[in-house]
């Protein structure tokens, strides 16, 4: 049977796809003639390693390569050995089955010692070589410190914190980085060009997203597409073989919060349930999306560097769905939906507290501007009015009456505290609480990131004396402060604030 990642391997440096922080430095060296005795590929699998290492190991041993060059001809004969496996001077090692002591001497040690039969260099590569013992490594240090001058060793790993650091430390670091979606996409619509199959963008973009980076992963999934058969691929065909992604729901998502659509957004929520999809890898991945947005309305070169690559197709649907919001609406809904994922943990109903999110973001937020916000602690903004919409919103949503929500934070060491504001003619009253509070979000948030999201959603109600009363919309908000060292850290809070 036909493999593509093998059929379709680069054989030289110019069809490699990305890593030109590598190509460029190891392109140099051959063309100089100053290379290292030793080299260590580090990075994820399926991402051009061992291919490297081979054209490496290809173009210094080329007979028609001439100074100045760094191209292998790939037709003279020690070329066509190394592309068919039969060269005597480029011995390849996998270290995850020969991981002990012997079969380094036996497989490295002593053929070090003899020239190579046609080549210039005889050439090492070692394959997952974190896998070898630590006497295994031993040995092949001091062959790294006095190698022959006709060696070249390449070691390649995905776990180079295994290596010890004395081999480290005698090599040339090279890191691999992961492929972007786009260069994944280009390689595959080569791919397919020359298979003569007709394959939509779209589905290539989602092989491209599937394999997370790992170009090996997306030639495989191709290959199982094309093995459906035919000169054309549907999209229904691909989906019998691509695992599903629910990307364009989680846009469709976002979308219809940007367009404060809460009646559709809760429809598509129930219909993923209907379909099995799991909500709480929905939500994960409608923060991957968002995030994606906030960083487009920060800086759009910020979100090419380090934002999540979706392909050209959804790239352009998402840059202009940012379009509709502005940054702080997307960092509101950021803080809903992290919470929001604490929230599921505990509901018996799997959908509930997602539909409550995006009523909140959605309803709420059209009536914000006719309204105090009960959630703004600024002292300007809240009144008796607000409290006591607050209210009648907590005992609507938690029936357990006003009392079954509020849990009072005492501490005795605050009773002196108390009288000193009273000596100082500082009053401790509502308004000097909500305009603190802000001060007691920002210091809880530095302790605990997940608590300050709780107190952000409560309303202090009440002082008297030392106790401060808080009410809570959700009886789960008002357990967790209530848990004996929560309650601790946020009295001491309040205490320094």
């Amino acid at each position: 049977m036909k493999t593509l990642y093998r059929t379709y391997r680069p054989q030289n440096f110019k069809e490699i796809v990305n890593q030109n922080h590598i190509k460029i430095t190891l392109e140099h060296e051959i063309e100089s003639g100053r290379m290292a005795h030793a080299y260590l590929f580090c990075g994820p699998r399926g991402i051009g390693k061992t291919t490297i290492a081979r054209i490496f190991a290809k173009s210094l041993n080329c007979l028609n390569r001439k100074d100045g060059e760094h191209e292998p001809c790939d037709a003279c004969d020690m070329c066509k050995d190394l592309m068919n496996g039969r060269s005597l001077d480029v011995i390849e090692i996998d270290a995850a089955s020969h991981t002990g002591v012997d079969n380094v001497r036996e497989n490295i040690i002593s053929a070090a010692r003899i020239a190579p039969t046609r080549g210039k260099y005889k050439v090492f590569i070692i394959d997952e070589v974190h896998m070898l013992s630590i006497s295994a490594f031993n040995a092949l240090l001091k062959l790294l410190e006095e190698p022959p001058a006709f060696t070249v060793f390449i070691l390649c790993t995905t776990e180079a914190h295994k290596i010890p650091d004395t081999i480290i430390s005698r090599t040339e670091r090279f890191d691999f980085k992961r492929i972007g979606a786009g260069d994944i996409v280009k390689k595959l619509k080569y791919i397919i060009s020359k298979e003569g199959i007709k394959v939509d963008d779209i589905i290539l973009e989602n092989i491209a997203r599937q394999s997370d980076g790992h170009m090996r992963d997306a030639e495989s999934l191709l290959g199982q597409i094309i093995s459906i058969g035919g000169k054309e691929i549907s999209i229904e065909e691909a989906d019998l073989v691509i695992p599903r992604s629910d990307i364009n729901e989680v846009v469709n998502l976002v979308e219809l919060l940007s367009k404060k659509d809460a009646g559709s957004a809760i429809s598509l929520v129930n219909q993923l349930l209907d379909d099995g999809v799991s909500l709480k890898r929905f939500v994960k991945e409608v923060l991957e999306i968002l995030r994606k947005i906030m960083l487009v309305k920060i800086d759009q070169k910020l979100s090419e560097k380090v934002g999540q690559e979706l392909g050209e197709n959804m790239e352009l649907r998402v840059l202009a769905i940012s379009e509709k919001f502005n940054i702080a609406f997307i960092v509101r809904i950021i803080e809903r939906f992290l919470l929001l994922q604490q929230e599921m943990k505990a509901s018996f109903i799997e959908q509930l507290p997602l539909e409550i999110a995006i009523a909140e973001l959605c309803i709420d937020d059209v009536t914000q501007s006719k309204k105090p916000n009960p959630f703004s602690f600024n002292h300007n903004q809240t009144t008796q009015s607000t409290q006591k919409a607050f209210l009648e919103n907590t005992s609507s949503l938690a029936p357990s009456s006003a009392k079954g929500v509020e849990t009072k934070i005492q501490n005795a060491a605050e009773i002196k505290q108390t009288q000193d504001f009273v000596e100082s003619d500082a009053v401790l009253n509502n308004d000097y609480i909500f305009s603190k509070w802000n001060e007691v979000l920002a210091r809880v948030k530095s302790q605990n990131h997940s608590l300050s999201f709780i107190l952000r959603a409560c309303q202090p109600k009440d002082i008297n004396g030392n106790q401060l009363c808080l009410a809570f919309k959700y009886k789960f908000h008002k357990d967790r402060i209530a848990d004996i060292n929560i309650k601790q850290m946020v009295e001491n809070v309040l205490k320094d604030v």
